[in-house]
């Protein structure tokens, strides 16, 4: 499956309470192009784990519509979907099933959904894990390996579906700089290889802009979009492009529209503190 187009029309997302309703998301409008890698960033409890909810299917949505190549995947009062072989979502944990050996968790969702018996699922793992240099930890189970290692296969993983969009919810976060910077060529490598269409979760905008091809900054709840920028990076990316003046730019000028958001949510917190 080729990488989809992702739109999101005014979706905005209210939780019940015993009050008012309390908005996480409000009329955010976004068009990710097929095979774009688009990153959001923003402040902390901004609405960007539920709306990457609303575009998996998990959770439903108050207004606005979700569409994914011209078909409707969720809008107001429509139950939710959950999560079809055309999305994807790789999580902050590991869950990569600790019995099995590495080849048979890549290849796992290829016979969960009776796409393949088990003999051709561990054919195709073991020919995609080859492919990114993963081939001699193919028998290997979770345990042994580093989480970068991990990472690396979750992905993978992910990626053996063929899905039409790949939704990354911080899946970095927690590792150490240089683990880090490790799997973001990992991941862009295994992006480079594929057709998939990439929405990747984070708060860090150095990560933000080394991979994306856009980067939205969303603004405090309830979130919207701030503004969105153009990456002009060249593809693939080199490593040592994080020193170059124009790379830095980029990074100051998502880190404004980002602090400017996390100054307000500061203030709005320091005045409901003083009431």
């Amino acid at each position: 499956m080729s990488g989809g187009n992702l739109v999101l029309d005014a979706v905005g997302k209210a939780y019940r309470t015993a009050g008012a309703p309390v908005p996480a998301v409000e009329d955010f409008s976004l068009d990710i192009a097929a095979a774009e890698l688009h990153v959001i960033v923003g402040p902390s409890g901004c609405g960007k784990s539920t709306l990457l909810g609303a575009i998996a299917g998990f959770t439903d949505i108050t207004s606005g519509r979700i569409e994914l190549d011209g078909q409707l995947l969720c809008g107001p009062g429509q139950p939710t979907a959950g999560i079809g072989p055309d999305r994807v979502v790789v999580f902050q944990d590991s869950t990569l099933f600790p019995w099995f050996t590495v080849a048979d968790n890549v290849g796992y969702g290829l016979v969960a959904q009776r796409r393949a018996g088990r003999g051709a699922a561990a054919g195709i793992a073991r020919e995609r894990l080859r492919a990114v240099g993963l081939g001699d930890i193919a028998d290997s189970y979770p345990a042994e390996l580093s989480s970068g290692v991990l990472r690396r296969v979750e992905i993978l993983r992910a990626l053996v579906m063929e899905p039409a969009v790949l939704l990354l919810d911080e899946p970095f976060r927690g590792m150490d700089a240089i683990s880090r910077a490790a799997m973001h060529d990992a991941l862009l490598q295994i992006y480079d290889r594929s057709a998939v269409t990439v929405l990747f979760i984070t708060h860090d905008i150095e990560e933000a802009v080394y991979l994306g091809g856009r980067v939205t900054a969303m603004t405090t709840r309830p979130g919207r979009v701030k503004t969105t920028i153009d990456v002009t990076l060249d593809r693939p990316r080199d490593p040592g492009i994080i020193t170059a003046p124009h790379f830095r730019e980029l990074v100051g000028e998502v880190s404004d529209a980002v602090r400017d958001e996390a100054r307000r949510a500061f203030e709005a917190g320091e005045r409901e503190m003083a009431r």
